[in-house]
């Protein structure tokens, strides 16, 4: 079966929130996706395999709060880690469980939504809320930041087996210093316990994409499962040569990564300019891209095996 012609898996009930109910979903080799991206190999070379998958749910959040919140990206750095903080407390993650990390010779500090499991393992979901002086930093990185409170409120209506770690990342742009430093503190236990990183920057430009280079083969696999199951669009875009992300700092410790974004060769201008605004924005993708990542981390709850 074809990347293009895969069946819906995913079924609607009526709730306050919209619940999706996932109830099984195709698992792909990425590689061989990768090739055809590139060109490479004859089509229909996309290998599947059936991959059960244990009844799982999870809420979404209105596209109007997600598109709000982009909205309201603050465009100095003093104010979006305040920003972020006010969002979470809105989404409820409570007092007890949102803390703040200093990280060394920096103004501002790593910001943690912790959503507690009942398994001794973790999962993290990143976003650094830092921008370049330059442009609004709507794209990069508010449309990752301000998109964790969403998340974690996508999950937190159900008991969940992994804890969760919703971590906005400061001073990324200034070489991943955030991010480092919180991986520099992690004990070999927590190291070990940590199942996946999944980091988030830089969406709303089109459609959702992997760095497949910056991605373990099985989380990459199964994203790319969750969203065509869902008949959302999803790519593979390297951008090796273009910079860095937070995900290596994880995988500097051997944590498996999964990194979703949105750049190609006609938006890569964009970043880290003045074209950098709400001008720049796609909201239906990036509603979109935000469907399958609430989608993704949910079933990633529920096959604690995942990945080997």
């Amino acid at each position: 079966m074809s990347l293009h012609r895969l069946h819906r898996l995913f079924r609607g009930i009526a709730r306050h929130f919209h619940v999706l109910t996932i109830a099984a979903l195709i698992l792909f080799d990425v590689q061989a996706a990768s090739a055809r991206q590139n060109g490479a190999g004859p089509p229909g070379d996309v290998v599947h395999r059936p991959k059960p998958a244990p009844l799982v749910t999870y809420a979404l959040v209105g596209r109007d709060v997600i598109e709000a919140h982009l909205r309201a990206a603050p465009r100095r750095n003093e104010d979006r880690e305040a920003a972020l903080d006010s969002m979470f407390v809105q989404a409820g993650c409570q007092v007890g469980n949102l803390s703040e990390e200093p990280v060394k010779r920096k103004r501002f500090p790593n910001l943690i939504c912790r959503m507690p499991g009942s398994l001794d393992a973790t999962i993290i979901v990143g976003a650094h809320f830092d921008k370049v002086p330059r442009g609004g930093g709507v794209v990069d990185n508010w449309s990752g930041a301000s998109l964790l409170p969403s998340l974690f409120e996508s999950l937190h209506d159900q008991p969940r087996k992994h804890t969760f770690l919703f971590i906005g990342f400061t001073a990324e742009e200034e070489g991943l210093v955030g991010s480092r430093y919180y991986v520099s503190q992690m004990t070999p236990d927590e190291v070990a316990r940590t199942q996946a990183m999944v980091n988030i920057d830089t969406l709303a430009l089109g459609a959702t994409e992997i760095w497949l280079t910056h991605s373990d083969r099985r989380l990459a696999s199964a994203f790319l499962g969750v969203a065509q199951s869902m008949k959302l669009p999803v790519a593979i875009m390297n951008a090796d040569r273009v910079g860095n992300d937070d995900s290596a700092s994880f995988m500097r410790r051997k944590i498996p990564t999964l990194m979703i974004h949105s750049i190609t060769n006609s938006t890569l201008h964009i970043l880290h300019s003045a074209d950098d605004n709400l001008g720049a924005v796609r909201f239906a993708d990036y509603y979109n891209s935000y469907r399958s990542l609430s989608a993704y981390l949910a079933w990633l709850d529920a096959t604690p095996d995942q990945p080997e």
